[in-house]
C-alpha cells in the first residue's frame, strides 16, 4: 500500500477546516452525510455548530448522528432516545443552522464484516443508506473506554445504532444495552479496540472510497464529548488534519501527541490512551486492510 497523505495545519479556524478539505482534492458525490459529535448535555469540550457550519454549508452536507447505548439512569447521558437526543441537539444550538438526521430513528440494518476480528456484522442506522458519500468531522480527544476518539471512533461507535453500540462495546456478546452497561457485559482491552476497528471497516467499505476525514486537535481532554461531566483539556491545541485514510489520520494525531514532549499535559493524555490500549484500534484497522499507518505528513 502506498503512503497515505495526511495534511496538517496549526491554524484552528472554520476557514482552516475548509482549506484542509480543499487540500484533499476531492469532491464528495451525491448526498453527503456529515458525521460529527453534537455533544452530550453538560459537556464543555465539543466543537460547536458555529465552528463546523462553514464546512458543512460549503459541501451542502447533511449532519447525521445516532442515539447512544446508555441512558440517564446509568451513564448520566440524555441522548439514548430520539426525543431526548433532539432536546440536547436543540440545547446546543444545532437547530439554528441544521436539521440533524438521527440515523437510527427509524431502525437499523446489518452491514457484514466477514473478516472481522470480533464482529461478523455491524448494526448501523437505516438512514445511512440514504447517503452517497460521507465527510467525517472528528474532534480528536481522549475517551473513557477507547482511550482516544478520532476518525475510527466516528466511523464505528458514531455510525452504529444504539443496539450496534452495545454490540461493539460487548465485542458481539449482546445487542442489549442494559446487559452491556448495567450487567457489565463489556469487552476486554483487546476485544473492544478490535470490535471498533471491525465496525469502522463496514462503514468504510460501504462508501467504497467516497469518504473523507478531518480531525481537529483542540480542547484535548482525556474525556470524550459523550461525557456530561468531562475533565477540562489537559494539553494545548495542536491543529487540524485531513486525509482520505482513517487509519493514517488517527495515527498521525497520536504521533503529534507523542511529539508534544514539552506539553505538561502529555503524560496524562497518554496515560488515558495507553491504559485503555487505545492504539490497538489503529493496529487492528490496518490489519483489516482499509488504511495504513505509513503516511506522509504534509504541512500547510
Amino acid at each position: 500500500m502506498a503512503k497515505a497523505k495526511v495534511f496538517f495545519t496549526t491554524e484552528i479556524t472554520p476557514e482552516a477546516v475548509i482549506k484542509m478539505y480543499e487540500a484533499l482534492g476531492v469532491e464528495l458525490p451525491g448526498k453527503v452525510a456529515v458525521k460529527l459529535h453534537s455533544g452530550e448535555k453538560g459537556n464543555q469540550n465539543f466543537m460547536r455548530p458555529e465552528f463546523w457550519r462553514p464546512m458543512i454549508e460549503k459541501i451542502g452536507g447533511q449532519v447525521v448522528e445516532t442515539n447512544t447505548a446508555y441512558g440517564e439512569a446509568n451513564r448520566n447521558g440524555l441522548r439514548d432516545t430520539t426525543a431526548s437526543h433532539r432536546q440536547v441537539i436543540e440545547y446546543h444550538g444545532w437547530n439554528k443552522y441544521f436539521n440533524i438526521d438521527i440515523m437510527d430513528e427509524e431502525g437499523e440494518t446489518e452491514l457484514p464484516i466477514p473478516d472481522g476480528k470480533q464482529l461478523k456484522s455491524n448494526l448501523v442506522g437505516n438512514h445511512l443508506f440514504n447517503y452517497d458519500s460521507m465527510l467525517v468531522l472528528a474532534h480528536f480527544k481522549g475517551h473513557p473506554a477507547g482511550g482516544y476518539g478520532g476518525a475510527l471512533k466516528q466511523l464505528s461507535i458514531g455510525c452504529a445504532s444504539s443496539a450496534g453500540k452495545a454490540r461493539i462495546h460487548s465485542a458481539g456478546r449482546t445487542d442489549n444495552r442494559l446487559e452491556c452497561w448495567q450487567r457489565g457485559v463489556n469487552a476486554s482491552k483487546v476485544e473492544f479496540p478490535e470490535a471498533m476497528a471491525d465496525a469502522a471497516a463496514s462503514v468504510v467499505r460501504h462508501f467504497n472510497g467516497k469518504i473523507a476525514y478531518i480531525n481537529v486537535m483542540k480542547n484535548l481532554s482525556v474525556d470524550c464529548d459523550c461525557c456530561s461531566v468531562a475533565e477540562d483539556p489537559c494539553m494545548k491545541d495542536i491543529g487540524i488534519l485531513a486525509s482520505l485514510d482513517p487509519v493514517a489520520i488517527d495515527r498521525a494525531c497520536m504521533d503529534l501527541i507523542y511529539a508534544a514532549k514539552d506539553d505538561p499535559g502529555q503524560e496524562h493524555f497518554l496515560q488515558r490512551v495507553q491504559s485503555r490500549n487505545g492504539e490497538h484500534t489503529i493496529e487492528a484497522a490496518e490489519e483489516l486492510g482499509y488504511g495504513t499507518t505509513d503516511y506522509e505528513l504534509i504541512r500547510i
